[in-house]
């Protein structure tokens, strides 16, 4: 994260869920209403991901709630919308998420100079247990710190 980026929202249930690959960056096609709500933290990256068509990039199951004080015509919350990527870099991860089972999941929603951008990972999904296995070391790591903060105590 750089300095003058500001987080809005993030996927925590992305990096218990699957296996980062790589991380790419895109921009995002919004209303005016929707990047009013989405300054104002109303959004939900929990159960969305990327897809690929021969249209283009777009972010499916993105939940940006509708700007309060707008008037009587509000968007649908959950529309699909466009992620903007070079060409070159589409048809890349269109020929990785075809053929090696990965897909593409949003882990936050930033802006960067004035600008709303999605961090998008290419990931494979996590088996029941690769998920216990991470949560298993996860607690033996924080027993470890807590262990360091103890006067006296010294590993093996």
């Amino acid at each position: 994260m750089k300095k003058d980026e500001k987080t809005v929202a993030t996927n925590r249930h992305a990096k218990y869920n699957y296996d980062i690959i790589e991380t790419c960056e895109a921009g995002i096609e919004l209303k005016g209403s929707e990047v009013k709500s989405v300054r104002a933290g109303r959004v939900n990256l929990k159960d969305s991901f990327a897809a690929i068509d021969r249209n283009g990039l777009f972010l499916c199951h993105c939940h940006i709630s509708p700007y309060e004080h707008t008037g009587s015509f509000k968007e649908d919350p959950t529309r699909r919308r466009k992620l903007l990527m070079h060409k070159l870099q589409i048809t890349r991860l269109l020929g990785q998420t075809a053929g090696k089972g990965y897909t593409l999941v949003p882990l936050r929603l930033y802006f960067t100079r004035g600008l709303c951008k999605v961090e998008l990972a290419l990931a494979r999904g996590k088996k029941l247990y690769d998920k216990r296995r991470a949560l298993k070391e996860k607690e033996i790591e924080r027993e470890l710190k807590k262990n360091m903060g103890v006067k006296g105590f010294r590993p093996a």
